[in-house]
């Protein structure tokens, strides 16, 4: 039996050691064979030169470098791609996902009931509170409005069967949101909870910003809800301007009275504009993730790489 634990990587040469330390114990007390293969992300700082030290110190270390930063998606893509464990796991090299649970996770999966043990977090101790609950909406709403099964505090750690991996790498889809990804493509899933940890050391790569850019690239990969509001929204505005003109002309018709108010008109227009722009925005959106699509555009670009034989774009 082997394991493989995937470490997307990006800038994080401070909590690298403090990482490899702590899993390297906990996969040796396991008492089965592993790789830990690390992905740099197109680090800026010595990441990847301390990769190269530890792949030359311990035979079980694997990295692959990227050309440049293409993101934690693309990280653990090149990582599903590159794993050749009976069990795969992914992890966050900052210790928010703690080592110790993985005898406890592959406990877990060995009794056959499950094909996926995957960690949520039941609190966000230390998290700003407006981040908390704009996270906790969007897990209301990408449940309601997709057939992704996302669990309110869901993380990327988890370990997966061969089955599982074998059927996410299958989804070669250039736009990846893996939460969706793991809910979506099914498999038994045991939710295993856990109190928040902190990191160890560095910043978070994470602003408000990217996690709202991550949301709706979400809620667009897995669901066509927002189309459908546009097309409502189209509808209703429609319905609203034809019973406008009904009354302004049965008014004008029997009482006689003019048409006041310029100021009214400006606004009514400048509302339906608005509508318009918002629907054009949502189709757009559409349209743009197709047309990435479309033009195959590799998720990764390898610059270099201690695993032989590996495909350096994919």
């Amino acid at each position: 039996m082997k394991i493989s634990l995937i470490i997307p990587c990006y800038n994080e040469q401070e909590a690298l050691p403090i990482f490899y330390g702590e899993t390297k114990k906990v996969m040796e007390s396991m008492a089965c064979d592993y790789e830990l293969i690390f992905v740099n992300d197109g680090s800026k700082d010595g990441t990847l030169a301390l990769l190269k030290e530890l792949a030359d110190a311990d035979e079980h270390v694997s990295y692959i470098g990227f050309s440049r930063n293409f993101g934690k998606e693309a990280a653990m893509y090149a990582g599903f791609c590159n794993a050749g464990g009976d069990y795969v796991a992914v992890m966050d090299a900052d210790m928010q996902d703690p080592p110790s649970l993985l005898p406890q996770m592959l406990e877990i999966l060995e009794t056959g009931e499950y094909d996926s043990v995957a960690t949520r977090r039941v609190t966000r101790k230390g998290e700003p509170k407006i981040r908390s609950w704009f996270a906790r909406m969007f897990y209301r709403i990408i449940n309601h409005i997709s057939d992704a099964d996302i669990v309110d505090g869901a993380r990327d750690f988890r370990l997966m069967k061969r089955s599982m991996v074998d059927a996410i790498v299958a989804m070669g889809e250039y736009n990846r949101f893996s939460k969706g990804i793991f809910g979506w493509i099914g498999f038994r899933t045991y939710w295993l909870p856990y109190e928040n940890v902190n990191r160890v050391a560095g910043e978070t790569k994470w602003n408000f910003w990217k996690l709202f850019k991550y949301a709706i690239d979400g809620v667009i990969n897995f669901s066509q809800v927002p189309l459908s509001i546009a097309s409502w929204f189209g509808m209703f505005m429609t319905v609203v301007a034809f019973i406008a003109v009904l009354f302004i002309v049965i008014r004008k018709l029997v009482f006689g009275d003019p048409v006041d108010g310029w100021a009214s008109t400006v606004c009514i227009i400048t509302l339906i504009g608005g509508i318009q722009l918002f629907c054009m925005g949502i189709m757009g959106q559409y349209i743009a993730k197709t047309y990435i699509e479309v033009k195959k555009r590799p998720h990764y670009i390898v610059s270099e790489s201690n695993i032989d034989e590996m495909e350096k774009i994919k």
